[in-house]
């Protein structure tokens, strides 16, 4: 049942082309609840956990907290607020696509919601990941700026060990990125921030000293909570440094 629903949500954007509005999903009651439950954990989670940046991009956008937004409405506010545009997919798109898309600000995000049995998991993105981790960090000005720079970066990337080099740098920052902030360890990354779980577990991480050539090599495995995070003196410095090494990677 819950893979036949994927599928169904999943062929309403087959096919559909750059600058098209993403197609409107009819929820069901039980993904709403999925939707709403997690937004509320997390919202509390991220006033003690994630950046001042990230938290007002959140506020920004004020996603709708009761229901699954509709990829077409949340597009329209993020393109008032930074330019940027949510372009609906099936799924899982190639490496090089999703992040060249970046460049162009657009971000690909699917449209399913994770499984009602465990709504705090999902093995591989959806919804819930994209608006919460992703969009709403791109409705930061200075946030949206380092994704657009990576984009413009992973372009850059001639060879696959190019690409690698830098879809590692980007996993330890705009998806695991730490800083200090207000006296503690807090997170910007998409994925500590659309983790229930991760992100009230990501300070018992051996925390390490943002060193861009040691995460540009170091190995990491998605299938549970990161045992390595590298982390700046604020989020200002994690700024900088993100953008150094994309306008400069590949240059």
């Amino acid at each position: 049942m819950y893979l036949r629903r994927r599928q169904e949500i999943a062929e309403l954007s087959a096919g559909q082309q750059p600058g098209e509005a993403p197609p409107h999903v009819d929820y069901l009651p039980v993904e709403d609840d999925v939707w709403r439950t997690v937004s509320a954990a997390l919202a509390d989670l991220h006033e003690r956990y994630a950046v001042d940046e990230y938290r007002a991009g959140a506020a920004a956008l004020n996603l709708p907290t009761v229901c699954v937004p509709q990829l077409s409405e949340v597009s329209a506010r993020l393109g008032s607020l930074t330019g940027w545009r949510v372009q609906a997919v099936p799924g899982l798109v190639p490496t090089r696509m999703f992040y060249g898309s970046l460049a162009s600000r657009t971000f690909m995000s699917t449209q399913y919601v994770r499984h009602p049995s465990v709504p705090f998991y999902t093995p591989e993105p959806d919804i819930i990941h994209e608006l919460i981790g992703h969009v709403n960090a791109l409705a930061s000005p200075r946030i949206a700026a380092v994704y657009e720079a990576a984009g413009r970066a992973s372009l850059r990337a001639d060879t696959p060990a190019d690409l690698e080099r830098f879809s590692r740098v980007f996993w330890f920052t705009l998806e695991f990125g730490v800083a200090m902030q207000h006296g503690g360890l807090r997170t910007f990354g998409a994925g500590l921030l659309s983790s229930f779980g991760e992100i009230q577990a990501f300070r018992n991480a051996s925390i390490r000293e943002v060193d861009v050539e040691a995460m540009a090599t170091f190995d990491y495995d998605i299938s549970h909570f990161q045992e390595v995070l590298f982390s700046s003196p604020s989020f200002d410095v994690a700024e900088a440094r993100m953008l150094a090494f994309f306008d400069g990677f590949g240059v």
